[in-house]
């Protein structure tokens, strides 16, 4: 994990030294610093990405928080002696006892707390527990598309993708990092007078359908009124649309595939 200020949390139970450590953990994986383990469990597999999507239950009806961050994830095997109720209290106390905002506790082994922009989210089951922990971090954006390279995708398929255009998760305002990619767009309609164009926000299938359909005609909306009011753009060459999770790229069964369908798209009209 990066270099910030952690907060060490010790779980507290009455089990002997002898119940510590009973399976090995699994090759190259090791506890967060955040929490530490149930005496007894061992780690069965684990995970840990610099940039991926998760989404935290909230409890009581409430829709998931999605977040984007560094990202953790650790899935333990519990002694059988243990239950999930002791396991859920010790965890809950341990959280609460280090300043952690519980979020939600479904009583029934499903915790979600956070501090800050740091978020934890255990699931404990029979035998079993998996611990996922993520922080938000400032997103970055490596590759920008060009003029050049918007203009030759909508000369051979009517319609090409603009890398660079980024909002927070779940948000539809347009970061200011997007700035290299929108001047782009605004050079592309500059050489081409004539050119009008379509705005598509699309999204992934995670979550509510409705919900991404109109973060996506959101985030549309935003770009256009970005490259109106920023980049002096007239109005009548631009109409956004939202289209989605109904037209991936790729399969949204893993976090690379998801990413790619998570985009914003030019359209000729």
């Amino acid at each position: 994990m990066k270099a910030v200020q952690y907060l060490s949390i010790c779980v507290a139970v009455f089990f002997t030294t002898q119940a510590c450590m009973a399976q090995q953990d699994a090759k190259g994986c090791k506890d967060s610093p955040l929490i530490s383990r149930f005496p007894g469990s061992w780690i069965k597999s684990c995970t840990d990405k610099a940039d991926e999507v998760h989404s935290f239950m909230m409890g009581s009806g409430k829709p998931d928080n999605k977040l984007e961050g560094e990202y953790h994830e650790l899935d333990y095997g519990a002694p059988q002696a243990s239950t999930r109720a002791q396991v859920t209290r010790n965890i809950l106390t341990a959280l609460q006892t280090a300043g952690y905002s519980i979020d939600n506790n479904s009583g029934d082994g499903d915790i979600t707390a956070h501090l800050g922009k740091t978020w934890i989210q255990e699931e404990i089951g029979s035998g079993r527990y998996s611990q996922y922990v993520l922080i938000e971090t400032q997103l970055t954006q490596d590759v920008v598309a060009n003029a050049a390279a918007l203009s030759g995708g909508l000369a051979s398929t009517g319609h090409t993708v603009v890398k660079g255009i980024l909002f927070d998760t779940g948000k539809a305002a347009v970061k200011p990092e997007s700035d290299p990619a929108l001047k782009e767009v605004a050079k592309l309609l500059t050489q081409d007078a004539k050119l009008k164009l379509y705005v598509v926000g699309h999204t992934d299938n995670t979550g509510i359908l409705a919900a991404n359909v109109t973060l996506s005609q959101q985030r549309a909306a935003a770009v256009v009124q970005v490259l109106i009011a920023q980049y002096g753009v007239a109005a009548g060459r631009l109409q956004a649309y939202g289209n989605g999770p109904y037209a991936p790229l790729a399969s949204n069964d893993s976090e690379d595939g998801r990413a790619l369908n998570r985009r914003v798209e030019l359209v000729k009209q």
